[in-house]
């Protein structure tokens, strides 16, 4: 009836010869560390990938293009743009799954033996004793089939919307890291910016102290003080270097931090613009205009609203999985048998099934789709919550920042007439010495301070900015060089402070530039000395003087009038003038002095800074520009 015939030996041979050498290769993975030559080879990698192809700091950097530079190399962000970029290719090849699915295989066989065997007749049930086959014992298949199911669609369709949102969700979170550096940069730029103005004043100081500590220290020595008072002079000396040694560290590290922000190879020397130090924009008072413009614009709040639709479709899309599976599919065959008797052919044919099972799950398919909805919106009525919070914390903290920076100006003009004080009546005597250089040294760290608090405000400035969701940065960045960036950021952050401030922050910032003019001074005395000491003192802060000469800008003057006062000193009154390009007097303040009837070049000008110091606020208000353009 059979003839059964017997698998080859050398087939068994080197099938459990293949199998034994799977099994073999199998137990033979071990746990392998890295080698020391991987780790250098990956670590010069990273290290040159992190620093590949910037642009060199050629030119002193302004606020816009260390937010450009910020923006083009920041690691952070650079991770956002990338995983963008996976979300959008994610996007697309969900779409992909979307189209019917045309499968084309081939295939060959291969038999040790011939298949086949007997037949019964199925009426009479008649065994055929003769084996036949109908299939060649190798023989070579192909097969394309063009195939769409209705529920795979329906179920890849909201598969793809959500990719589409998921991709709108790293771009919400992209515009999140680009608002954190723009404050991160704003805050760590100003303060860079004061403590590169004042670290050179401030290491002059230490060096004068350093000095007057040895000179104590001989004095000591040498029995020309008491032990006790060179000790107390050396520790209130002391005590002044530690208090500016302080301010001087806190700032200087802001330059490491804005040089991590923007990416600046380790070991590069580069220095922020002499900026000045522009007049800030007034508290903010349409608090409901901004909570609104926050509530549309946060991204957190978008990201919840894209989160929401995802679980939105992802309901949808367990809905859709319950409906039957309708499958379409037609195709052309081909077998190589030669004892086929048609070896090309085309099928086609329509399957419908259902999982009755599934519906079964309908009523947990609804309700924990009503949980997760309401979860969405219990998340995001909590965030809504904490952004309005967030943006009149903003606002306050703005307010607070401004009183401290007023406070911290006020101090340091305070200090640096008692500084100028000090110094004019100052001898060669220990007790003269030490309270001149006390007196600079807090004159030295209320700088520090206001610098410090004008940081501070620039940081609140930008909260508040933050803290609305507005973006301050261009969206396209790639391929664009660092001055085309910074331009284009400036423009997009004057607008945006437009949105915010109401085009107060536009006016505020024109420079209020002006000259100084003649200096008049006892008969005899050198008015260059004065001159070179107010030019310095007048510089400060946000005060900008131009040179003699420039059309249309205010000019101040200084005359000093001298008369014997009833104690035998002279009263020095020190009259100081503005006017403006047309001759109108825009200030005119007048300051009173006692001098010793013998003075020098050092006490004159110490007291001519008092002088000046004394009217810098009404000299400021006197400098600041009206609606029109031009100073009041």
């Amino acid at each position: 009836m059979k003839n059964k015939q017997s698998t080859p030996w050398h087939v068994g041979r080197m099938t459990a010869a293949g199998l034994a050498l799977a099994a073999l290769a199998g137990c033979s993975v071990t746990p392998q560390k890295l080698t020391r030559d991987e780790i250098t080879t990956r670590v010069r990698t990273d290290q040159d990938q992190i620093y590949k192809e910037q642009e060199q700091l050629r030119e002193p950097i302004t606020f816009s293009v260390a937010l450009a530079r910020a923006l083009k190399y920041n690691l952070d962000y650079r991770l956002k743009l990338m995983e963008s970029t996976l979300s959008q290719g994610l996007l697309d090849v969900s779409k992909l799954d979307l189209l019917p699915k045309l499968v084309v295989d081939a295939g060959y066989q291969r038999r040790s033996n011939d298949s086949g065997g007997a037949s019964i007749g199925i009426e009479d049930h008649v065994l055929n004793p003769r084996p036949t086959t109908s299939e060649e014992r190798t023989h070579s298949m192909g097969h394309a089939e063009l195939s769409w199911n209705a529920l795979d669609f329906g179920i890849s369709y909201f598969r793809a919307k959500q990719a589409a949102d998921e991709y709108n969700i790293a771009e919400e979170r992209r515009r999140k890291i680009l608002q954190n550096i723009v404050q991160d940069v704003r805050n760590a730029y100003w303060r860079a910016v004061g403590a590169q103005r004042l670290l050179s004043e401030a290491d002059n100081l230490l060096v004068r102290i350093r000095q007057a500590l040895e000179q104590s220290r001989q004095a000591e020595r040498s029995g020309a003080i008491a032990p006790g008072v060179a000790l107390a002079y050396q520790r209130a000396l002391l005590d002044a270097m530690s208090m500016v040694n302080a301010k001087r560290q806190e700032m200087d590290f802001a330059k490491r931090e804005l040089a991590a922000l923007m990416n600046v190879t380790p070991g590069t020397d580069f220095r922020m613009a002499d900026v000045k130090e522009y007049q800030l924009a007034p508290v903010p008072l349409n608090v409901g205009e901004l909570e609104l413009t926050a509530l549309q614009n946060r991204p957190e709040l978008l990201e919840e609203d894209y989160r929401a639709r995802v679980g939105h479709d992802e309901a949808r899309k367990q809905l859709a999985a319950l409906f039957p599976s309708l499958n379409v599919y037609a195709g052309m065959r081909y077998d190589s048998n030669n004892l086929l008797y048609n070896n090309n052919w085309a099928d086609s044919g329509v399957n419908l099934s259902l999982n009755l099972f599934k519906l079964a799950g309908l009523p947990t398919i609804q309700r924990t789709n009503a949980a997760r909805s309401a979860a969405d919106d219990g998340r995001r009525m909590a965030l809504s919550m904490a952004v309005i919070t967030q943006v009149r914390v903003s606002i306050e903290r703005y307010k607070l920042t401004m009183l401290e920076m007023e406070l911290a100006s006020e101090s340091t003009r305070v200090d640096q007439r008692l500084a100028s004080i000090s110094r004019a009546g100052s001898n060669n005597k220990l007790e003269s010495e030490l309270e001149a250089l006390r007196t600079e040294s807090r004159a030295v760290v209320s700088r520090f301070q206001q610098a410090t608090a004008y940081a501070g405000a620039q940081a609140a400035y930008g909260r508040i900015m933050n803290s609305v969701g507005l973006d301050l940065l261009p969206d396209t960045v790639t391929g664009t060089d660092i001055p085309t960036l910074a331009r284009a950021i400036e423009a997009k952050m004057l607008d945006g402070e437009r949105d915010v401030f109401l085009d107060t922050a536009v006016d505020a910032r024109r420079p209020q530039a002006f000259v100084l003019g003649d200096i008049r001074l006892a008969a005899g005395a050198d008015t260059t000395a004065v001159r070179a000491s107010l030019t310095r003192v007048l510089s400060r802060g946000a005060l900008t003087l131009v040179p003699a000469g420039t059309a249309q800008a205010p000019v101040l003057s200084l005359n000093l009038e001298q008369s014997e006062s009833p104690s035998g000193t002279l009263k020095a009154l020190w009259h100081m003038q503005l006017l403006d390009g047309e001759g109108q007097r825009l200030m005119d303040e007048t300051y009173v002095s006692y001098l010793p009837r013998e003075f020098g070049e050092r006490t004159l000008t110490a007291f001519a800074e008092a002088a000046v110091l004394s009217v810098d606020s009404k000299l400021r208000e006197a400098l600041l520009p009206r609606a029109d353009g031009v100073p009041r």
